[in-house]
């Protein structure tokens, strides 16, 4: 009875932070879906380019995310000394505009480290997108990939500058604006893939590229509408700061120590699934339009896991900070409860009405959209059970962050998506004759054991922390102590 109540305690403390954070990130994937649907609207070999496209976007923006993601906790490492009654951290992190000046430094380093990489990841893009025929695709769908690509493109930049304030509002414990700006953002977005696509108001008809500009443009406003609420939040306002030119080297330095590790984290679980993509891509356009339509599906419970993964690594951070490690332990148990639960509830509608899951991408009444809506149907049952790992293995990803423990997720990630699932993958798909099925299924094996991995990493951190420090050993009379 003790250990509900505990549970209860610790779910309401989490869920403070994490459902608008795990809300924010399902309205992004509202804006992602909204993409996807209007290209499943515009055909099957449009569906198939759009992703294509979307993969190498989502694989580039993952990597410049991970390259800020740090910046939140060590606010809120610096907000949790602070109450604990430091009068130098509580100046550092909350007063006015002469002082804060560490966390003003994060945002501009945040700043420059995302400036940097949306113009090298712009410039990615576009080679990537030149380059699609050579990595196997249909010729048709490379060529309606590279115009999608050179579209998003110029919005990756603006995109980047959104991450960097959310993560400096993350770790102030002040995420509400967040919720609000990305649900906006999602009616925006649908109207302006309309009207790029079908050249209302007198402008050209665009197609799928059109797609790319509106996703570009809601960008770029997401990313003033974000910066304009935190300027009216009065205990935001005095420590943002975008002047990101002015950023100092050794900030960069600490933030680029802090965030390479978990760029390359996020880089190495987006690469295992774009790797997957084009192998799906292998099997024709039906087979890659049923990889973009479910991987679409499962990212509602991976943005979930999301949100729970930075609000337990936030709360770690804070825990650690002042001095909890019973808390930091009980932190990682109810993160994966939570997630557990919401991977139950949307399983079994993928399970029970699997068709009606899938509709909004394949019109069952055309001939060239069943082949794709029966591949993907027999793909849901894996995915029901790929979902619990998935988001296990993010959330542990975030808990060793919560630890400033980035290098071990990427080592470990190595492990379980390249050496354990990609060459499960191509094994169950090729070999095996299991096709985009048994890719998924080796999907799933990957996750699972990066999923053992961290969490067992982060247990064996933790429990190092919390144990004491060895007594010193007796200095015999005379003698003094040896220097170290």
């Amino acid at each position: 009875m003790k250990q509900t109540a505990v549970l209860a305690r610790d779910s309401r403390a989490l869920a403070a932070l994490a459902v608008p954070l795990a809300l924010t990130q399902l309205a992004q994937v509202a804006l992602t879906t909204t993409d996807t649907v209007m290209m499943g609207v515009l055909g099957t070999e449009a569906l198939a380019a759009g992703g294509l496209a979307l993969v190498v976007f989502n694989q580039l923006r993952t990597m410049g995310v991970g390259l800020v993601t740090s910046v939140g906790n060590q606010v809120a490492a610096a907000a949790a000394r602070a109450e604990r009654g430091d009068p130098a951290e509580r100046t550092e992190v909350t007063s006015g505009a002469d002082d804060g000046h560490e966390v003003r430094a994060l945002v501009r380093a945040a700043m420059a480290v995302a400036t940097l990489a949306g113009i090298a990841g712009a410039v990615l893009m576009v080679l990537v997108g030149q380059a699609a025929t050579w990595l196997g695709q249909d010729a048709a769908v490379a060529e309606r990939a590279q115009s999608m690509l050179a579209a998003l493109a110029p919005g990756l930049l603006p995109c980047l500058w959104f991450q960097a304030v959310r993560q400096f509002t993350v770790g102030m414990r002040r995420p509400q604006a967040l919720l609000r700006i990305t649900v906006a953002s999602v009616a925006v977005n649908a109207g302006l893939n309309w009207v790029f696509i079908h050249g209302t108001w007198g402008l050209p008809e665009l197609g799928l590229t059109g797609i790319g500009v509106a996703t570009s443009s809601v960008h770029l406003l997401s990313f003033l509408a974000l910066r304009a609420s935190a300027r009216r939040d009065p205990e935001l306002a005095a420590l943002l700061t975008l002047d990101f030119w002015r950023a100092d080297a050794a900030t960069v330095r600490r933030l680029l120590g802090l965030g390479t590790p978990i760029a390359a984290t996020y880089g190495s679980e987006a690469g295992f699934f774009s790797v997957t993509a084009l192998l799906a891509g292998s099997f024709g356009a039906a087979a890659l339009a049923a990889h973009t339509a479910v991987n679409q599906l499962i990212y509602i419970v991976f943005q979930v896991a999301v949100g729970l993964s930075h609000a337990a690594s936030i709360n770690v951070s804070r825990e650690l900070a002042l001095g909890d490690h019973a808390a930091a332990r009980r932190i990682k148990n109810t993160a994966l409860a939570c997630g557990a639960a919401v991977s139950t509830l949307v399983g079994i509608v993928y399970l029970t009405a699997p068709r009606l899951v899938l509709r909004p991408f394949f019109d069952p009444g055309t001939a060239a959209d069943q082949q794709g809506l029966r591949i993907a149907t027999g793909l849901l049952a894996v995915v029901a059970v790929l979902q619990f790992f998935d988001c296990a293995q993010n959330i542990g990803v975030g808990l060793l962050r919560g630890l400033d423990d980035t290098r071990s997720g990427f080592r470990i990630t190595l492990v379980g998506y390249w050496a354990v699932g990609l060459p499960a993958a191509w094994l169950l798909a090729h070999p095996l004759g299991g096709e985009t099925r048994g890719l998924w299924l080796g999907l799933l094996i990957g996750l699972a054991t990066t999923a053992v991995l961290l969490l067992r990493r982060y247990t064996r951190a933790l429990d190092a922390r919390a144990a004491p420090a060895p007594a010193p050993a007796p200095v015999e009379p005379g003698r003094t102590s040896p220097v170290t």
